[in-house]
């Protein structure tokens, strides 16, 4: 995160725990570091949180939140807050119900979760899959794609490239073609010469070389916007255990052989009573069963039996006694042993195709949930059965392998010798380094995924191991945080044909031509158009009504052209004074 502030042109202070190993490491890249064992008020003042009560604005922009308890987080965001009501707080949060309602709290708020914005990312390594784009748009996570990939209902079409061989951009419902914005010529000449100064913003924010792809064939299905993917079954799925499974475990060599040895003793003893005592064979297994189960015996049919007889039931009983007590020692060892989780959660049978997670943190209880969405056959490998994709997976109804995924007998447990892929995303790259190699000597063929908290680690594993593709949570959250710091746009360009799409979130400023117009004015047929909006730091909208009034400080969640774009930034940016009006003092 240092890296990416600091690579932007941002000066950074730093409140590192002094027994942080990254300590050292971020003083290197630039950073003022300030030892923080606990952060309190006065260090967040010596930080630059300093604003005075006569409207001075404090030192520090912004405020960025990276603590992996969610509590500490929201302490630190409240103090900041009483410290500076105008502050901007970009903060971490692992629970994203906690967040969305801290998001219309504390103000000028930007909640990140790291979980939901890096999972994706992990999920295309796996599937070998490009064709989806993931982002967090509007205060929700959506994916762009074709039609028959995104579940429905659709947000809205991007591109149609049914009706005709070139896309046509942002169809309305009820037309079937909509003319090119990029040729069509504004009828204002303030508003064209706003339109081109925007393009040039636009072009460097966007990619000319994605608008100009090369390539023959051109896209022949509608690309939309949604928030899910339809089920595509990449193999079949693999069923937990079960409680057949269980049985099977709790009943395990030792309680077979106990069992042999009791029913051998009663099968004797039902003997002796049927011929010694003169006694019918259901009673007289009756009566063995109860000496052997230590449940009794009826003394009066054996008063006048031999001692020999005698001292046999007793011996057999003192046995049964011992045998008993055996059982359910070995019972509750296996129950003891055997975890619940880890019982009912198994694999059944020998799966093959599937794609093995291990590591069901937060990142992993997110991946699973786009597997499955996916329909991807999956096992899930965790050695702590509290962890929190351990309880996602047993909603989904996911095998999980309770063990560590660094240990052989493990993996084949979950199939890995015949998957197609594995994820190794626990928090330890040690461990994820080792799961990797044993995976790869298990199956040489599987796509192996790690996650990898130490940079230079990752590229001599990439260059020298070539055990596969390596990730970093953080390198894949930063990119969002320094752009909520700085307040810039984050957008994502979609192609279509020979063509690209934006999408992006505009703020509407103070004096603009855009404030006191209706949403409905801002929209372009085939340019632009408006999904959600969020007012005052409130919720976001995403049916928001077209006759509504643009307001300052409206954030508005974009999708368009590079033209249409570039003519709504223009749009929502303050107007300035000419330099000719200055002179002569308007």
């Amino acid at each position: 995160m240092v890296t990416e502030l600091v690579s932007s042109g941002e000066r950074v202070i730093a409140l590192v725990n002094p027994a942080s190993r990254h300590r050292g490491r971020i003083g290197e890249l630039g950073a003022k570091v300030i030892d923080a064992p606990v952060i309190s008020e006065s260090l967040l003042r010596q930080a630059g949180i300093n604003a005075a009560d006569d409207g001075t604005p404090s030192a520090a922009r912004a405020l960025v939140l990276l603590d992996t308890d969610d509590v500490h987080n929201v302490h630190t965001a409240l103090t900041a807050r009483d410290m500076d009501r105008d502050l901007r707080i970009i903060m971490q949060m692992v629970n994203p119900r906690l967040g969305s309602q801290l998001n219309s709290l504390l103000g000028d708020c930007v909640v990140i979760n790291g979980p939901s914005l890096a999972a994706p990312a992990f999920v295309s390594d796996a599937l070998d899959d490009d064709e989806l784009t993931w982002m967090e748009l509007g205060g929700r996570m959506v994916v762009v794609g074709e039609a028959d990939l995104i579940r429905e209902p659709h947000l809205t079409v991007l591109a149609d490239a049914t009706s005709s061989a070139t896309p046509v951009l942002l169809p309305e419902p009820d037309d079937e073609e909509q003319p090119d914005p990029t040729s069509a010529e504004p009828d204002d000449p303030e508003q064209a010469g706003r339109a081109s100064a925007g393009t040039v913003e636009a072009e460097q924010a966007g990619s000319t070389a994605a608008e100009t792809a090369e390539g023959d064939d051109e896209p022949k299905v509608d690309i939309v916007l949604g928030t899910g993917i339809r089920p595509v079954w990449y193999g079949r799925r693999v069923r937990p255990a079960g409680w057949a499974k269980a049985v099977r475990d709790v009943l395990d060599s030792r309680v077979r052989k106990i069992a042999a040895l009791m029913a051998m003793l009663i099968a004797i003893g039902t003997a002796i009573v049927h011929f010694f005592g003169g006694i019918d064979w259901w009673r007289a297994l009756y009566l063995a069963a109860g000496v052997v189960t230590t449940a009794g015996i009826d003394d009066n049919r054996f008063s006048d039996a031999p001692p020999w007889v005698k001292v046999s039931a007793v011996v057999v009983q003192l046995t049964g006694i011992v045998l008993m007590a055996l059982l359910t020692a070995v019972v509750v060892d296996s129950l003891i042993g055997a975890r619940l989780s880890r019982i009912i959660g198994g694999v059944r049978g020998r799966p093959r195709n599937h794609v093995v997670v291990c590591g069901l943190g937060t990142v992993g209880a997110r991946v699973l949930e786009i597997l499955v969405d996916r329909g991807v056959a999956v096992v899930g490998v965790d050695q702590d059965d509290d962890a929190p994709g351990v309880q996602v997976a047993h909603r989904l109804k996911v095998p999980v392998v309770v063990g560590d995924s660094s240990n052989e007998e493990t993996l084949r447990l979950a199939g890995v010798q015949h998957c197609q892929a594995m994820l190794a995303i626990t928090d330890g790259d040690i461990t994820n380094l080792e799961s990797a190699m044993v995976a790869q000597g298990l199956n040489p063929d599987a796509r192996i995924t790690m996650r990898m908290f130490d940079h230079d680690l990752a590229d001599r594993v990439e260059r020298q191991l070539g055990l596969g593709n390596s990730r970093s949570v953080s390198m894949l959250v930063a990119p969002a945080v320094a752009a909520a710091v700085g307040d810039k746009r984050r957008q994502v360009l979609v192609p279509a044909g020979r063509r690209v799409l934006l999408l992006t979130e505009v703020v509407v400023e103070a004096d603009s031509h855009a404030e006191g117009r209706t949403l409905g004015q801002l929209r372009e047929a085939g340019g632009l158009r408006v999904l959600a909006r969020q007012t005052s730091h409130g919720p976001w909208d995403w049916q928001p009504t077209q006759t509504g009034l643009v307001k300052a400080g409206d954030r508005l969640a974009v999708v368009g052209t590079r033209a249409g774009l570039a003519r709504l930034l223009m749009a929502t940016r303050a107007q300035r004074r000419t330099m000719a009006s200055e002179r002569i003092g308007l």
